[in-house]
């Protein structure tokens, strides 16, 4: 029992322990000699080397718009696992300050904004390889949490209907129940998750390629904080597929987690079970079913970067964008050639604003026109009014330049 007190000394509350040995989730990693290993180690490889030419076979500036999207795209989805549904273009529209006048949609809004800009400051090199570690899974937490509303702190013990606040990046103070599983005691979590660190942070590249699944799932068996475990986990997993993969946070596993949902959630359940037989590892929970899991994961993630492959693959970007563009020109939504600009742009990565008029074989006016009407567009960015055009991946345009990439949106 860990008694937890004020700075007079007076007992706030309890803190249970049931002493828990931190051997309670072995196997952390799958053995060397496990039957496993080749077959899985020849998929970590596969996935390195699918993951990093893919980035390498992208302009820098397709780089970047790519990587703003696919953020929104992947909180969305992390968020419907949780059962939120905000629309990336909500989500758009939240990164604008722009809010829903109705409550429950403007809540759900600003959580999906912490999400993004937790994930921003991720894919900025935030956590700087110490991703599993105690300190940056509680820094995921307080930094998601500390943005959200008060009223999406609060969670419901649903046995007694107690009502408790989540604090930002504190560990939990209470038992809870997850389904069927109930996790370790929370005066055992510390040190379980000083278990964790020194097990996954360690690790050489492929070692973690081939341990995500299995951090993963042992983080949630954990269950450190009492709510937003999930967003946490997901989050650092995306970190831990960032540093070893090389991803350029250009494609997102999240997205093929919700889109198998009941399997992701059966498989992670499935983790938590007792090791059946002696062919089954040799921790108390099951390597078969971690082993499962760990295919399932690196199998998504393969997945997810053959569909980005086959959006963005050149002749097929481009002919939805320049389309796009003809259309609004047609429409006198955009100045004539405004699709010579686009495709100028694609091609390069950047074009600086000076050379536009050049390329068009236009005066300068008309040149700064058509920048313009893409600009107001969201189609076009620049860091500065002098700096080189960069594409940009509009949430609001994604059903036609980015087909299947999230849901449209729904009408009203």
């Amino acid at each position: 029992m860990i008694i937890v007190s004020d700075k007079n000394n007076d007992i706030i509350h309890a803190i249970p322990d049931r002493g828990e040995d931190v051997g309670r989730m072995e196997p952390t990693l799958l053995a060397e000699g496990s039957r496993f290993r080749p077959e899985l180690t020849d998929v970590a490889v596969e996935l390195a080397a699918r993951s990093a030419g893919f980035r390498r076979s992208l302009p820098a500036g397709i780089v970047t718009a790519l990587a703003d999207l696919v953020r929104s795209m992947n909180c969305y989805y992390s968020n419907l696992i949780e059962g939120h549904d905000t629309h990336p273009i909500e989500i758009e529209k939240a990164l604008k300050n722009e809010y829903s006048n109705d409550a429950r949609k403007r809540n759900l809004q600003r959580e999906a904004k912490a999400h993004v800009e937790v994930q921003r400051w991720i894919d900025g090199g935030g956590l700087r390889r110490e991703i599993t570690t105690r300190a940056a899974i509680c820094e995921i937490h307080r930094r998601f949490c500390a943005a959200l509303p008060d009223e999406l702190l609060w969670v419901e013990n649903p046995d007694t209907h107690e009502r408790l606040r989540g604090v930002p990046g504190e560990l939990r103070h209470r038992d809870v129940r997850v389904g069927r599983l109930i996790p370790i005691s929370p005066g055992a979590v510390p040190r379980f998750l000083d278990r964790f660190e020194n097990v996954y942070n360690p690790l050489g590249r492929t070692e973690s390629i081939l341990a995500t699944a299995a951090a993963h799932h042992r983080l949630a068996w954990i269950h450190p904080f009492l709510d937003g475990n999930g967003r946490v986990i997901r989050l650092m997993s995306h970190a831990t597929l960032l540093e070893t993969l090389d991803t350029g946070a250009l494609w997102s596993v999240a997205r093929g987690l919700a889109r198998g949902v009941e399997t992701y959630k059966e498989l992670l359940a499935n983790c938590d079970r007792e090791r059946r037989t002696d062919l089954d590892g040799r921790g108390p929970l099951s390597e078969e079913a971690l082993v499962a899991f760990t295919r399932f994961f690196m199998d998504t993630c393969l997945d997810q970067i053959s569909f980005m492959e086959t959006l963005v693959r050149p002749e097929g970007l481009r002919n939805r964008i320049v389309g796009w563009a003809e259309d609004q020109v047609e429409a006198r939504a955009l100045t004539a050639k405004a699709s010579n600009v686009l495709e100028a742009v694609l091609y390069r990565g950047e074009l600086p604003r000076g050379e536009v008029a050049e390329v068009l074989h236009i005066g300068v006016r008309q040149a700064q026109r058509i920048v313009a009407d893409l600009v107001k567009a969201g189609v076009l960015v620049s860091d500065d009014s002098r700096a080189p055009l960069r594409i940009a991946f509009p949430a609001t345009l994604a059903a036609r330049w980015m087909p299947g990439l999230f849901p449209e949106a729904p009408s009203g």
